[in-house]
């Protein structure tokens, strides 16, 4: 287990590294947009109102370099339109570098930003938390904090959020050019879905029909291709009617990544809860589908609306939030929940996922250590905050307790997570006779390659390979090195022969009676490699 002040070392290290400050954690970034035009707010509401997505040109300093030509807009559903009904200034914002000047970036290379102005969220420190940990498991956007200026006068704090675009996919995968669907619905356009589209809910990937206009009011096509609807309406197609085929179509490991950390920090504004939206699903260089989560304001608990219980969760219902929401009533509704959890083996990876995050973030405390170090780093910029939209009082208590936002509640971080935390662990799917994977080796002899890992309290044991970051892992069974009577290992180890591949990548799946256990525990984000 990693120690804390290791944690953030490495974490904000690797963020000033990889985003030339832009996102790092220890930095605000000063961001001033000028506008020609001074009744600028009004034309970015018109330009709202008409669910267009055209912008305001716009100058845009950041910490002292100017952009010219800088496409704005407003962004968001319920945080533009709920601040805009009461008045407030503060409003989400969309900054396009390459709107005019094609090869123009922001600093750090990036050609959009994203400005969140933390709706519902008065403890501000829901959406950098939430990536931090998404992103020890997945690839997820960087987020950090901003200060805005609109024609000179400060709006406030903001979360400064990398967008998903060809500058991350390339980060992330290699090549930014692959299909891309922004997974979250134009709720005005779903008003005129056609009779015959059957089966749709929001962007639950259920599939309704070969008609494109089913799919176009509940996903964004951001490829620009439109023969790119045709992938999109066949992998709905092999999940709701061929599951058992659907893992060469999507990363079913990523898939179950983000089941975990959605259920864990019981983050509902996403798949798992009643809007089924906040992800994008991106064609990767192996041929496969991915999911990217998205849009963290919410998360630990900020939404309580699940999809299958009518109305709002209670506290105590989100700090005991079933690890099998929707699968346990076979919820049609959500098939990349149902019909993926359907496959034993799965099922319980996906619960070894959810054991992983729960140790590594929370059981630890290590969440709690970093959403304080957050706090404090911000508690000046909160207090000075002129347009925040909750008070300075609210922010100092929501870490750790509920504050009244207006229709509703905001929990606090630590009073969801410390019992949730608690049922967990107490779960009988996490107390079960869990595997332990250790001395993964690899020994390279002529054209084979033998892969060999002593596994304890393992029933089955598998290895995932591939050879290289263009091929998709596939998955086969290990033999044990010999049987006692009773049918068990004679010394625990567990190997396989394989042909010999340059650049080969794999990890270890340990198949328990409960869960299974990767090794890397984080795979596979993180794998072993022959060299």
């Amino acid at each position: 287990m990693r120690k804390f002040l290791l944690f953030i070392t490495v974490s904000f290290l690797s963020l000033q590294l990889g985003a030339q400050g832009l996102f790092d954690l220890e930095y605000i970034p000063v961001i001033r947009i000028s506008f020609e035009e001074k009744n600028w707010n009004t034309i970015l509401d018109s330009l709202k109102d008409l669910g267009t997505k055209e912008r305001l040109i716009a100058t845009v300093e950041i910490d002292g370099k100017k952009l010219q030509g800088v496409g704005v807009r407003y962004k968001g559903n319920s945080s533009y339109k709920n601040p805009r009904s009461k008045g407030h200034k503060k409003l989400p914002f969309n900054l396009k570098a390459d709107f005019e000047e094609k090869d123009q970036k922001f600093p750090g290379g990036y050609q959009t930003l994203k400005l969140s102005n933390l709706f519902q969220d008065p403890s501000f420190v829901r959406e950098v938390l939430s990536y931090e940990i998404a992103r020890k498991y997945m690839p997820a956007s960087r987020c950090n904090f901003a200060k805005v200026y609109v024609n000179g006068e400060y709006l406030g704090l903001y979360n400064n959020t990398q967008s998903v675009d060809d500058t991350f996919l390339t980060e992330a995968y290699g090549n930014g050019k692959g299909v891309l669907f922004k997974c979250d619905p134009e709720w005005e356009e779903v008003k005129d879905l056609n009779a015959n589209c059957r089966g749709a809910d929001k962007s639950s990937l259920m599939y309704a029909g070969e008609d494109i206009a089913c799919y176009q009011g509940w996903y964004e096509l951001e490829s620009k291709n439109e023969e790119d609807w045709q992938e999109l309406i066949h992998l709905t197609k092999i999940l709701n009617q061929h599951p058992e085929k659907i893992d060469s179509f999507i990363n079913i490991d990523m898939v179950l990544w983000m089941h975990a950390f959605n259920n864990v920090l019981v983050n509902l504004d996403s798949y798992t809860g009643r809007l089924s939206h906040n992800f994008y699903l991106y064609k990767t260089p192996d041929g496969l589908f991915t999911p990217i989560v998205w849009d963290m304001n919410i998360s630990f608990g900020g939404f309580r609306y699940d999809g299958e219980k009518p109305g709002v969760l209670t506290n105590q219902e989100m700090q005991e939030y079933s690890p099998f929401a929707h699968y346990k009533n076979k919820n049609p509704k959500r098939p990349l929940i149902t019909n993926v959890l359907s496959n034993p083996l799965w099922r319980k990876i996906y619960v070894g996922h959810c054991h992983t995050i729960v140790m590594e973030n929370f059981a630890n405390g290590e969440y709690l250590k970093l959403a304080e170090k957050i706090r404090a780093f911000l508690d000046a910029e909160v207090k000075n905050d002129p347009h925040k939209l909750y008070s300075y009082g609210d922010f100092q208590k929501n870490l750790t307790k509920s504050v009244d936002i207006g229709l509703t509640t905001s929990i606090g971080i630590e009073e969801l997570m410390k019992p949730r935390t608690e049922y967990l662990l107490k779960h009988p799917l996490f107390n079960g006779k869990n595997p332990v994977v250790s001395d993964v080796k690899h020994v390279v002899s002529g054209q084979k390659i033998a892969v060999t890992a002593k596994v304890q309290d393992g029933s089955k044991v598998y290895l995932a390979h591939r050879s290289g970051p263009k091929q998709p892992f596939r998955m086969v069974e290990m033999f044990d090195n010999g049987k006692n009577a009773d049918g068990a290992t004679a010394d625990g180890t567990w190997g396989l022969s394989i042909d010999r591949k340059e650049g080969l990548q794999y990890y270890i799946i340990a198949e328990g009676d409960r869960l299974a256990v990767c090794s890397p525990e984080r795979a596979s984000y993180e794998f072993y490699e022959v060299k």
